[in-house]
């Protein structure tokens, strides 16, 4: 979408943990870094390694990714009709230099039917989102609206993604 020739994707495998204590800006720069850096590290000198990490926060704590169907349900009961914040941090590797950002959009969710929430856990999708759903796909009937970056919530905010690429040196136009 960006124009980006020669692109591989390398997963990171790491366990995703930070430091204790970090509000949401900072825990997702932390986890991007942390992915960024142990891709990198199998990388050469000239690669442009980008990590990213992305998370649902609501009343103060973290919403990732469920660990069974009745988690998810319940995370699903507990945003409906409520406004939540998603927040994704990128970090960008070019050499030695290495630059971490965040980014930040509300969502705001229409009220759920506990028949509703039941029928999308079970079409699987929630079980890898944070937050349990995934705007860009059947949750998207959730969602009345994005204050905010589109891409942020779909887990990769491209505009600020494109500014830190060209502060490494990378051109995308």
């Amino acid at each position: 979408m960006l124009g980006v020739r020669d692109l591989k994707i390398i997963p990171a495998r790491g366990e995703e943990t930070a430091p204790e204590g970090l509000g949401p800006e900072e825990l997702v720069k932390a986890l991007s870094a942390a992915k960024a850096r142990e891709v990198a590290a199998l990388c050469g000198e000239d690669d442009v390694i980008v990590g990213a990490d992305t998370i649902v926060w609501f009343r103060d704590r973290v919403y990732g990714k469920p660990h069974s169907p009745e988690e998810a349900a319940a995370m699903l009961g507990e945003l409906s009709g409520q406004t939540h914040q998603v927040f994704t941090g990128v970090t960008v590797i070019r050499g030695s230099r290495e630059i971490s950002e965040a980014e930040m959009s509300y969502v705001h969710f229409r009220r759920l039917s506990e028949r509703e929430i039941a029928a999308y856990v079970a079409t699987g999708e929630p079980m890898d989102k944070a937050g349990a759903y995934g705007a860009q796909g059947k949750a998207a009937l959730f969602v009345r609206g994005i204050d905010g970056d589109f891409f942020n919530v779909m887990g990769l905010p491209l505009c600020r993604l494109g500014r830190m690429l060209n502060m490494q040196g990378v051109e995308l136009l």
